[in-house]
């Protein structure tokens, strides 16, 4: 805050436990030529449409789903992100809930708090194995490859599928390349890692879900929509999964009545996959670095939508003629 404070003037959101209202939210970014935008603001065509002076959007997170960027671009509003900053801790976090629900740690600790533990017992909260299962890995970016090395310290087999082969990471650590499909019905553990599109919304649904072993389990560290949370409960609540790890989800926050929590087989955490203090501190670091370098008239190092600066450069070439 202090790097930012030493070269802009600044109005600050006070809390972070609820976002602003989007009202708060147009008339701030109206009067500002930068914004510093959460996952949880909805920067659209109409805040954009109403703040004139707006240059550039700095999202701190990788993921810019809660962006227009077609109406960005449009209006030659640079959009930014921070990609890398957080990939090896969401990778941490994925292996945490992938244990978690595996070896049913969660349910292990309300049973031991409620006092149920009696005696020790040979079929007593009985998980599944992680050393040797296989994980499938839906997309390979920065953070499925992280999770991939993870997972290889566990001697997992590991395949994976995403729009195009990764021949690097495959050969480095012995992936395979797979359907979706195959790499649903072979896969004990399933494990989301890829970004949150229109085509991507509901990619695992009701049909994908059934092609999954009843003893396979599901893990989303990535965007909620991505699985059909609806579908996902029929498949736990039926049996013919056994278990998901979810850190995100189609509504934000879970309502408390939502039927996921009554599930013993679903840990949930609350979107916390990138919550450490060196990484949250780098994403910010990261926006603040992005923001300033759009406002000073540098190229950001992390530009979601490069066809903007691109234009600006040909019209100050113009400019110059």
């Amino acid at each position: 805050m202090g790097t930012l404070r030493a070269q802009a003037e600044i109005a600050v959101w006070p809390t972070d436990e609820i976002p602003p209202p989007g009202e708060v939210l147009v008339r701030e970014a109206a009067a500002s030529d930068g914004l510093i935008s959460l996952l949880t603001d909805r920067v659209d065509a109409a805040l954009l449409d109403a703040s004139p002076r707006l240059r550039v959007v700095s999202n701190y997170a990788v993921g810019f789903d809660n962006i227009d960027v077609g109406a960005a671009t449009e209006r030659g509003v640079v959009v930014t992100n921070t990609p890398g900053a957080l990939t090896e801790t969401v990778a941490d976090f994925t292996m945490a809930l992938l244990l978690a629900v595996a070896r049913r740690v969660v349910e292990a600790d309300r049973y031991t708090r409620a006092g149920r533990w009696q005696s020790w017992g040979p079929m007593l909260l009985l998980g599944q194995d992680v050393c040797g299962a296989t994980l499938g890995l839906i997309g390979l970016g920065r953070i499925g490859t992280a999770v991939a090395r993870r997972a290889r310290g566990f001697a997992m087999r590991i395949l994976y599928h995403d729009v195009e082969r990764r021949e690097a990471p495959e050969q480095e650590l012995g992936l395979e390349f797979a359907s979706m499909e195959e790499v649903l019905r072979r896969a004990d553990f399933v494990s989301i890692h890829v970004p949150l599109t229109p085509r991507t919304r509901h990619l695992i649904g009701e049909p994908q879900l059934a092609l999954m072993k009843p003893t396979a389990f599901l893990i989303n560290t990535a965007r909620g929509p991505i699985a059909d949370s609806e579908a996902l409960y029929d498949a736990l609540a039926g049996g013919r999964i056994a278990g998901a790890g979810l850190d995100v989800f189609e509504a934000e926050p879970l309502p408390s009545d939502h039927p996921l929590l009554a599930l013993d087989s679903v840990v949930v955490a609350p979107h916390i996959a990138s919550a450490s203090v060196r990484t949250r501190t780098g994403m910010a670091l990261m926006a603040v670095g992005n923001l300033l370098a759009a406002l000073a008239g540098r190229r950001p190092p992390n530009l979601v939508n490069p066809e903007v600066w691109e234009r600006r450069r040909l019209i100050q070439q113009e400019g110059y003629k």
